[in-house]
């Protein structure tokens, strides 16, 4: 579901380099199953335990999304993958109806957005036919978004001596492409962050110097300064992996949380960090009196947040994954039952087989609530 993500995204195929790169979250997550009682992937009756919770068995887990998305969203989308005059309208309502409620724009202008990177005819045909023809600032942002998808498609996730110069040289055109169509489409709609958001994948795989990335985040906050994908993505920026490292980075999203208000889930960034740049070979790194009070804070974030808040199963994903790390079982499987069905995104994410992963994880907390159970 999400580059950005989502991130979005950054985020898409996984890959062996990924695997490995993740390597000490693996072993973790081995260690982790002591707590089980057992030496299955589940440890001793994990999915057993799961189903008795009521759990959902992984055969049933949606791979593309973290959680469901907006009512009527889905059938908007099932209509542009259909295409024609049917496909375009339904994008442009979609929009339309979200009007300036910039997080769910973000959200849906980006699904949107693969669906244009895999096939754009439709979005040809909204930008020839639509009322605003190409000046309409709702198409110009999906394909300013849609640029930029392609052009990580084009790259692919492998780190970059697995990746060919064919792929780069493809990659770069595309990013440097995707900057005359982000500013078209911010200059189209002044107020709307979310080309500037876009902006942040351009940044990052064109490598924009520091400065130039503090230039761009001042025209987001200027407009949302508690943009969720906007955070999400720059914090991508800073990390060691991209164009930062793991002080900036970690400076980064504890400035942000500590500012954000209860509700806009800004909380999860140090948890993001962390997790970036956390290469220790078991949990005892997220069993600190900072990772728990980070967990904490997270929890109030969520209880405080609207529940309609299309970036909330993200966070919820989050704190279901270190909770079940930090033996707080109970805690951990009431995340989990708010987003049992979905598994696109972090810790999972970036897993060769993130449905096993999040399962693994899951069911040993499971277990450990059930045995707990039965002992009183």
């Amino acid at each position: 579901m999400t580059v950005l993500l989502w991130i979005l995204g950054v985020l898409a195929v996984p890959t062996l380099i990924v695997v490995l790169w993740l390597g000490g979250v693996f072993v973790k997550e081995f260690f982790a199953q002591v707590k089980g009682g057992g030496t299955g992937e589940d440890g001793d009756g994990g999915a057993a335990a799961a189903e008795q919770l009521g759990l959902l068995p992984a055969e049933r887990q949606n791979t593309e999304s973290a959680g469901p998305l907006p009512d009527g969203w889905e059938t908007a989308l099932d209509a542009v993958r259909n295409g024609g005059d049917a496909g375009w309208k339904a994008a442009a309502e979609l929009l339309r109806g979200i009007g300036r409620d910039w997080e769910h724009r973000s959200f849906a202008s980006y699904l949107l957005a693969e669906l244009a990177a895999e096939d754009d005819a439709w979005l040809l045909a909204w930008e020839a036919d639509g009322p605003g023809g190409p000046d309409d600032p709702d198409a110009a942002l999906v394909r300013a978004r849609s640029t930029v998808v392609l052009a990580w498609n084009v790259r692919g996730s492998l780190r970059a001596n697995h990746t060919t110069g064919e792929q780069f040289a493809g990659f770069h055109r595309l990013l440097r492409r995707s900057r005359e169509e982000t500013a078209r489409a911010a200059a189209l709609n002044p107020d709307d962050p979310t080309p500037y958001v876009t902006e942040i994948w351009t940044a990052l795989g064109l490598g924009y110097p520091h400065s130039e990335m503090d230039r761009l985040w001042s025209e987001i906050t200027a407009r949302d300064p508690y943009h969720y994908e906007a955070h999400f993505s720059a914090l991508q920026y800073w990390c060691k992996k991209w164009r930062g490292s793991e002080e900036l980075a970690t400076g980064f999203a504890e400035r942000a949380a500590a500012k954000a208000p209860l509700g806009s889930l800004l909380s999860v960034l140090p948890l993001i960090a962390h997790f970036e740049h956390d290469d220790s070979d078991d949990s005892a790194a997220d069993r600190t009196p900072e990772m728990i009070a980070r967990v904490n804070a997270g929890l109030a974030d969520a209880a405080a947040a609207d529940p309609a808040h299309p970036r909330l199963p993200e966070l919820r994903h989050l704190l279901a994954y270190y909770l079940s790390l930090q033996e707080r079982d109970e805690a951990a499987i009431e995340q989990f039952r708010l987003v049992d069905g979905y598994v696109d995104a972090l810790p999972w994410r970036y897993r060769t087989r993130m449905v096993e992963r999040y399962c693994h994880i899951r069911n040993l907390s499971a277990q450990a609530v059930v045995s707990a159970g039965a002992e009183q």
